[in-house]
Parts: C-alpha cells; sequence; structure tokens
C-alpha cells in the first residue's frame, strides 16, 4: 500500500470518527413517524402458582404467533408451556393472536382472548378461545354469537365453565358439552348487564361487571339502567357521503346518572335477587364489587353522589341481608382503592385510607369495628405491590424523601417497626415491581428521565439482581447520541408552598442570552407533570427546547403527588382557580429567579385538563402568558362528566360560584396574547361541544385565534393515518409564529 493510498484512508477515518461524534439530530418525524425512539417492553409477565418461575409470550418463528413460555427464577430454564402451532384453530393456517390469557385454577385449561375491538378507550370485547391442555382440544366460546362481542371471560373456580358478556348479556358455557346458558335476556337498550357506561368505566375504572362465587353456584353482577341518562351525539362526517350520529350516554355535572345495582343469578338458570342498598340508585355509585373467599358474601363499596362518603357493605347472596360494616368519609373528596386483600382465613381485610392525613394501609376486621395501622409515617403509600401473608410483609411503592422518585418498601403487617426501603439507593429514579406470591421474587421496570425501561429479576427482600430481561440500551445509545440537555429538576417557592419542577434548556443554551420560556402544564387532581420517569424521553418538549426555548413544567398544588391529603385536597372546590393562581405565582418566580428567560416571551400549553389550565392562565393573567395552545380542553366544566368534576368541585347546586370561576370561557374576554386551540371532533371525553362553545365566545368578543380540528380523533388525537406526526408539525408551527425561539 503506497502513502498515498494510507493517507486517504486516514482521511477517511477523520471523517468517520468526526460524524459518529457529531449528535444526531432529533426530528418530529422520527419521533411521531418512524418510530426511531420506540421503547421494547417486556412481557406480559405471570408469576406462576408454585412461584418458581413466570410466563411470558415470545413470538414462534416457524408458524408465527406467539408461544407461551416459562422461566425458571433461579436457573433461568426455558420451557414452552403452549405452542403458538397449539393455538391454530382447525381448518386455519395461522395461529391466533393473544391480547391476553389466563390459566385454570388448576393449570389444565388455558383462555385466550383475540381479535379484540375498542369499547370506548380500551379493547374489552373480542373473540374467546379455550385450550384443554389434556386433550389439546381447541373450541372457541359463544361459536354461534356474533364475532368479537365476548367480553370478560372467566373461569368457574372448578373450571369446568366459563362465563362472558355479549351484547349486554351473560352467558355460561360449559366446557365438557359445550352447550351455552343465556343467565340475562334484559340488556340492551338502557339496560347494561355484567359491563358498565361510559363514565363507569372513565372514572371509576369500572370494565369487567360481574363475579364468580368462590363454590361457582351463582354470578353476581352489576346491572346499569342508562334512562334519563343525558345523550351526547359525535358527528361523523368524513366515512360517508351522509353525516353519521354517534349516540353515547354521558352524564353531564348536575345531570341524572345510571341506575346501578348488584344481584345475583343461578348458574343453572333463574331469576336474579336483587341487593336492596340503601339510597337512591341514581345519586350513588357502587364503585366496587366481590365475593368475600370462601363465602357467599360480597363486598359492596358505595360512593354518594358527592364522592365524600364511602360505605362498604357485607351482603349475604342467599338471605341478601346487607350490612353495613364501615363508612370513610372526607370533608373534600375520597379515591377508590384497589388495595382490598383478605387475612386471616378472611377474618380481616386491608384498607387504603387517608383519616391521618397521609395515604396508609389499614388493618380491618370482617365486621368493621378493628382498625389498626400497617403502615405508618409521614409520607403515602403510593401503591400496593404484595401482601406476603406468610412472612408477615406488605410491599408497596411510596417516595418519603422526593416526590418525583418511587421505590419499593416493605412493612411488618402487624404494624410493628419502621418502614423498610428495598430498592437500592444507588437507584434514583422510579421503579415499578411484578412481585411473586411468596415476595421471593420480581420483575423490576427502572427508569428515570434519562432512562428507557430497564426489565430486571431481582431476589427479594435482598433486591439482588439475577439477571436482566431487557435494557433498551439500543435506545438509550440513540437518546444519548442526540446530545440533548437533561431535565432539571429545581424547587418554586411560591410563598404558599413549594412547588417541584423540571427545566430543560437548549443544546446551545448560553446563560448571557434570554430565551422565550415555554410551560408545560397539567394541573389536576388525575396526573402530574414532575415526574423523575422515562415518558417515552418526553422528546417533544426536548425537540421544543432545542429549537430555541427553555422549556418548564411546575407542579401545582392538587396534583397527585405523594405529598399528603392536604396537599391533594387543596384543590377541592377550586379546579382551574387554585392551579392557575399557583402556576403564574410559580410564573413570576421562575422569572424573577432566572435572568436568561425573556418575560416578552412566555407561552403555556396543555392537553386535556393541562388544554382547561393553559387557558385559565392565558385569559386570567394575560400579563404573563404572551401565547397560549389549548388542546383537548373543557372550556366551560358543566359539560364535562359528573363522576370526574363533581368529585373534585362539589355538587353544582352547592359550588355554582366555583364552577362559573373555574370555567375558562367565562373570562375569553381577556384573552390579549396569541391563543391557538386543537380538538378532535370524536372526542368522547372532552367532548367537542367544549371547543366550539369556547369559538363561540371568543368570536362574541372579537378575539383573533387560530383554530385546528381533526375530524373524526379521540381525545388523544391519534387514531387515522399521520395525525400524530402531522399535529406536532401544527404545534411547532403556531409556536414558531407567535413566540419567537433563541437566544437575544
Amino acid at each position: 500500500m503506497n502513502t498515498h493510498s494510507v493517507a486517504l484512508i486516514a482521511i477517511f477515518l477523520m471523517i468517520f470518527q468526526a460524524q459518529s461524534q457529531t449528535p444526531k439530530t432529533l426530528t418530529l418525524e422520527d419521533i411521531y413517524k418512524n418510530n426511531t425512539y420506540k421503547e421494547k417492553g417486556f412481557g406480559p409477565v405471570r408469576w406462576m402458582k408454585d412461584n418458581k418461575g413466570y410466563s411470558t409470550l415470545e413470538s414462534n418463528s416457524e408458524v408465527g404467533g406467539k408461544d407461551i413460555v416459562k422461566y425458571d427464577a433461579k436457573s433461568g430454564k426455558r420451557t414452552i408451556l403452549v405452542s403458538a402451532t397449539q393455538l391454530i384453530p382447525e381448518g386455519e393456517t395461522k395461529a391466533l393472536k393473544i391480547s391476553d390469557y389466563q390459566w385454570s385454577t388448576d393449570d389444565s385449561k388455558l383462555l385466550v382472548f383475540t381479535n379484540t375491538k375498542r369499547v370506548w378507550r380500551y379493547n374489552t370485547k373480542g373473540d374467546y378461545w379455550v385450550l384443554d391442555l389434556v386433550t389439546n382440544e381447541l373450541k372457541q366460546l359463544g361459536p354461534n354469537l356474533p364475532e368479537s362481542t365476548l367480553m370478560f371471560a372467566k373461569f368457574s373456580p372448578d373450571a369446568t365453565k366459563v362465563a362472558f358478556v355479549s351484547e349486554l348479556n351473560i352467558f355460561v358455557q360449559d366446557l365438557k358439552t359445550q352447550t351455552v346458558e343465556q343467565l340475562t335476556t334484559d340488556g340492551g337498550d338502557h339496560i347494561i348487564n355484567g359491563t358498565f357506561d361510559w363514565v363507569y368505566e372513565e372514572e371509576l375504572s369500572c370494565r369487567d361487571g360481574f363475579r364468580w362465587s368462590p363454590d361457582g353456584e351463582n354470578i353476581a353482577y352489576w346491572q346499569s339502567n342508562t334512562e334519563g341518562v343525558g345523550t351526547f351525539y359525535m358527528i361523523n362526517n368524513i366515512d360517508s357521503i351522509y353525516s353519521k350520529p354517534i349516540p353515547m350516554p354521558y352524564p353531564k355535572v348536575g345531570t341524572t346518572l345510571s341506575a346501578v345495582k348488584v344481584g345475583v343469578i343461578p348458574v343453572k338458570g333463574g331469576e336474579t335477587k336483587w341487593f336492596d342498598i340503601p339510597g337512591d340508585p341514581k345519586n350513588n355509585y357502587l364503585a366496587r364489587m366481590d365475593f368475600i373467599p370462601n363465602s357467599n358474601e360480597v363486598m359492596v363499596q358505595q360512593l354518594n353522589r358527592s364522592q365524600n362518603e364511602n360505605k362498604v357493605w357485607i351482603g349475604d347472596i342467599e338471605t341478601m341481608k346487607l350490612n353495613n360494616i364501615l363508612t370513610e368519609t372526607d370533608d373534600a373528596f375520597l379515591d377508590i382503592h384497589d388495595d382490598i386483600r383478605w387475612l386471616d382465613n378472611a377474618s380481616y381485610f386491608t384498607w387504603s385510607s387517608e383519616r391521618d392525613g397521609w395515604l396508609h394501609l389499614y388493618k380491618v376486621s370482617r365486621d368493621g369495628k378493628e382498625i389498626t395501622p400497617i403502615t405508618k409515617g409521614n409520607f403515602d403509600v403510593v401503591n400496593i405491590n404484595n401482601i406476603d401473608a406468610k412472612g408477615g410483609y406488605v410491599y408497596y411503592i411510596a417516595s418519603p424523601g422526593n416526590f418525583t422518585q418511587r421505590y419499593l418498601y416493605r412493612s411488618k403487617i402487624n404494624g410493628k417497626g419502621t418502614a423498610q426501603r428495598i430498592t437500592p439507593v444507588s437507584q434514583d429514579g422510579q421503579s415499578k415491581y411484578q412481585i411473586s406470591s411468596d415476595a421471593k421474587w420480581a420483575i423490576q421496570t427502572f427508569e428515570n428521565t434519562t432512562t428507557p425501561s430497564v426489565f430486571s429479576l431481582v431476589s427479594l427482600p435482598a433486591h439482588k439482581t439475577v439477571r436482566v430481561l431487557e435494557d433498551n440500551s439500543a435506545l438509550k445509545q440513540k437518546y444519548d447520541a442526540l446530545g440533548i440537555n437533561d431535565k432539571e429538576f429545581i424547587k418554586v417557592d411560591i410563598g404558599d408552598d413549594v412547588l417541584d419542577a423540571w427545566m430543560i434548556k437548549p443544546k446551545d443554551f448560553d446563560a448571557s442570552k434570554k430565551y422565550p420560556l415555554f410551560f408545560y402544564v397539567y394541573g389536576e387532581p388525575a396526573g402530574s407533570t414532575v415526574q423523575d420517569n422515562w415518558a417515552g424521553g418526553d422528546l417533544w418538549h426536548h425537540y421544543i427546547a432545542d429549537q430555541g426555548y427553555v422549556v418548564i413544567s411546575v407542579d401545582n398544588r392538587g396534583t397527585k403527588t405523594p405529598r399528603g391529603r392536604d396537599w391533594r385536597k387543596s384543590i377541592y372546590g377550586q379546579i382551574g382557580i387554585l392551579a392557575s393562581e399557583d402556576q403564574s405565582k410559580a410564573a413570576t418566580e421562575i422569572l424573577n429567579t432566572y435572568n436568561f428567560l425573556d418575560p416578552e416571551r412566555v407561552g403555556i400549553w396543555g392537553w386535556s385538563g393541562g388544554g382547561q389550565m393553559t387557558l385559565n392562565c392565558m385569559f386570567r393573567y394575560p400579563e404573563i402568558y404572551k401565547s397560549g395552545l389549548a388542546v383537548s380542553f373543557v372550556s366551560d366544566q358543566r359539560l364535562y362528566d359528573a363522576t370526574y368534576q363533581e368529585r373534585y368541585m362539589g355538587l353544582l347546586e352547592d359550588n355554582a360560584k366555583g364552577y362559573h370561576d373555574g370555567s375558562p370561557i367565562n373570562y375569553a374576554q381577556n384573552l390579549e396574547g396569541n391563543l391557538m386551540v386543537i380538538h378532535g371532533t370524536a372526542d368522547d371525553n372532552v367532548h367537542y361541544q367544549s371547543y366550539e362553545m369556547l369559538v363561540d365566545r371568543l368570536i362574541k368578543y372579537n378575539k383573533l385565534f387560530s383554530m385546528m380540528s381533526y375530524p373524526m380523533r379521540s381525545h388523544s388525537i391519534h387514531e387515522r393515518e399521520n395525525t400524530s406526526y402531522h399535529l406536532r408539525e401544527t404545534m411547532e408551527k403556531y409556536w414558531k409564529a407567535n413566540l419567537p425561539a433563541g437566544g437575544k
């Protein structure tokens, strides 16, 4: 090789090294169109009943579809439990696509959920198939029923039958004879059996609406009567030359709710017996119902309409007698918690409560007379992961020292001693766990703002990593190659409280210059924006920062963070009022603190509740916010669903002024800066009506603004081709035109 060739190679190597060291440019196309930064998941994972291993789904390269495989926790040995070849229906060539699956109690049968379709927000209806692992026979449930109409199929305790809902009625199929018995026949029109209306699903997380009795002889179920509930109509204008109305029963603030009751019907057929729970069924919620283990009794939680009283009833399904064993109250509102576990041969149950000012777990006797704390201290239990009755511990997520992070703790069930942190101190960020029932093993998911999800098998309680299951290392390398600035977590003292916030600066940040300030807001009790988690890398805000903005998000009082009852309940009766005040004080303090921020270029944006908060900030504090962008927002709180809005605002008849003052539409006349509003016309959650009413009001006051509608897109504005990419480009164009970027 001559000297000239060596020199050329050296030059090429230098060019390659320079290119490889140059940070990759973050683009909207890569984020929203090419899925360049898509995170890998792991699972779904199910711990086996022997607690020695877990099952998961893995692709079968030979026939397609997925195998259900088992991994031994200790050795890592892999065993195929069910091959995709066993899930090929007779006469077909492709295996069933597994959307969900469940084992019978004796592990002799497998129930597969497939061919799913969406009901409101979730894919809860589809087809079910049963694989008999002894005979290897694969049979479809309800073969004569309409395709993709089955919901919530469940094995009977002895695995001889499966019950399910189809077209608002409950059915039972005998797995030996394959005969199908229709238990209810009145479903349809206003009657819903075994599942729920829109508002129960959305606001109370109620979807599966029936339960097998422990002896398999009866089924207890919810029935909803939507008669009298107002019908809201969405309009499909784009899939036909004639418009098509889409009706949905939707109770708005102050209007009629569904009448809901709980009944019991024999599996062999017959009449339903109904519990006569005191109170007007149209002005109470039956938020939870389940059988007490090894009994003929159900526990029912009844929330009053104001959602500040929760009565716990024990009902005998033979005598239909009811006993109110516990009543939880709050001066503001109550949340429903799914933390009930039965202990000591079902003589005690666990119960979550904020009665001492923090969210803690309690042990309650079956008659409700004994209530003793399990967890104690000035911190909130975020969620319960495992109650190990044999080992004597409850494992839960908490974060006493940093409200933006989440760690695994454990406390003794007898309430003695102090909380013990299990997550290593080296793992700053947030961790979630799937723990085996004996609490010896767990699948940990660890993440923070710069680390995508890392899935690991750990042994407990020592929290020793046995093996890493998925580390998303390729995504981490792509993220690091962007060369973007990390989120900086900061504190903002607004006088009334010290708020958590984060800040992202542009790549080429120069502290001697002044940059436009770009706020991202949510501000309502349903969520929090200031968390030390991955959140998809929050690439939209990193992208905006690199266009020449300083991006900041602040959690005002009332957001869903583990800061105690008083913090969360402070917003009661004043949604939109307290939060926008806190946000304005935070903006003022931030502008006074950081000299590199330009007070003449302050923008704010948010989605859903954050869209409402954006409007309230723009209309109430026009001297601070110069530009705003509100997406899928509530303009008048009376337009939103009764269950959510009344929980946090009280009843309209008791707080008419709060509803008026918290609704941004009533301050539209104060708009001074630039505003853009965006909404999907098929938003079943926050209706397009909210958008149109605000537009009408702005026109009335001759306020000029920008607007964009997305036809037949829902609350998340993501359906149909190219939607997400188009939405983000539209947003970027607005910001660059109305909030000039770059340091000056």
